[in-house]
């Protein structure tokens, strides 16, 4: 006989909570400055206000995305998706990087545009527009600043708005350098600048949510020392199919076997102290155990990848 277990340590998840607020000021704010960027950069025949203006549009279909993705993580599981839709936020994270690197590269290739051929604008009303972005941008990006290292979605639409406000900052320097010196140039190098310094930060988001959507383990989790954790549990002496993942953005799931000692004593002991260890040292929520005594244990294919059932 062998002795089999399964322990699901559930506690509430640590991924912040009451943004649909923010998700929806931030689209309404961001949705009546695109259209007053794109008014006036018609009306002055701006090209970098018009161009800002796509990209802001492009920014509150980003907000879209992850307000939709942390949606999505909070339906309750069924028996056809028995984990619910919390990958749904880490797809989200993904695609408002993707999004967020095409709008800096189409930026970047329109300012190389302008360099070859610089246009003469109207300082003040560039200044006036972008300093409007500025805030909005920026007040947007606060609401989304406290749930930023505990959520990869959030983070998303975080630095999304960050990188608006420092867009928006750029054109606000270049109008007030163009009115100071007449230099046409100004503009499109400071937006060149600020799409580089956006790309650089966005490009973690981007690798981040590509390696958790197959599987990978999560950066705040270091699997050896988890496998040392539950290797020095009283009455363990081997772990094999450790499997860590993320569940979504803020969800962490463990699985593994462990082989206890004739002298293992108490099980349910067992159980609960590794819970509640793998919860406090590396927020592991969803913890799941098969207790294997040594004799089935030798029965089993203990070999890399291949589990025992």
């Amino acid at each position: 006989m062998h002795a089999k277990h399964h322990h699901h340590d559930h506690h509430p998840s640590h991924a912040p909570a009451g943004f649909d607020q923010a998700f929806a000021i931030g689209i309404v704010l961001n949705l009546v400055f695109v259209a007053i960027e794109a008014f006036y950069g018609w009306r002055v025949n701006s090209l970098a206000l018009l161009a800002d203006a796509g990209h802001n549009l492009s920014d509150v279909a980003g907000l879209v995305l992850a307000w939709g993705g942390a949606l999505a993580g909070k339906v309750r599981p069924d028996t056809r998706h028995t984990y619910g839709f919390k990958r749904a936020s880490i797809l989200a994270a993904f695609v408002n990087a993707v999004l967020l690197l095409v709008a800096m590269g189409s930026l970047g290739w329109e300012a190389l545009g302008r360099l070859q051929s610089p246009e003469p604008t109207q300082g003040w009303t560039i200044m006036a527009v972008a300093g409007v972005g500025i805030v909005i941008n920026t007040l947007t990006a606060l609401m989304f600043m406290r749930g930023r290292k505990d959520d990869l979605n959030i983070r998303g639409a975080f630095l999304h708005m960050a990188g608006d406000a420092l867009v928006s900052l750029a054109v606000v320097v270049g109008g007030g350098l163009y009115l100071w010196q007449g230099w046409r140039w100004i503009d499109p190098v400071m937006s060149l600048a600020i799409a580089v310094v956006i790309v650089l930060g966005t490009w973690g988001l981007f690798k981040q949510s590509l390696h958790l959507l197959f599987d990978g383990v999560p950066a705040s989790v270091n699997l050896a020392e988890v496998r040392r954790l539950l290797q020095s549990l009283p009455g363990v002496t081997e772990v094999h199919d450790l499997h860590v993942w993320a569940m979504g953005t803020s969800d962490i799931a463990l699985t593994a076997h462990l082989v206890l000692s004739e002298q293992s004593g108490d099980t349910h002991a067992i159980l609960h102290e590794a819970g509640h260890e793998l919860h406090e040292h590396f927020e592991i929520h969803h913890v799941t155990l098969q207790l294997e005594s040594a004799s089935y244990a030798g029965q089993c294919a203990l070999r890399p990848g291949m589990g025992c059932h």
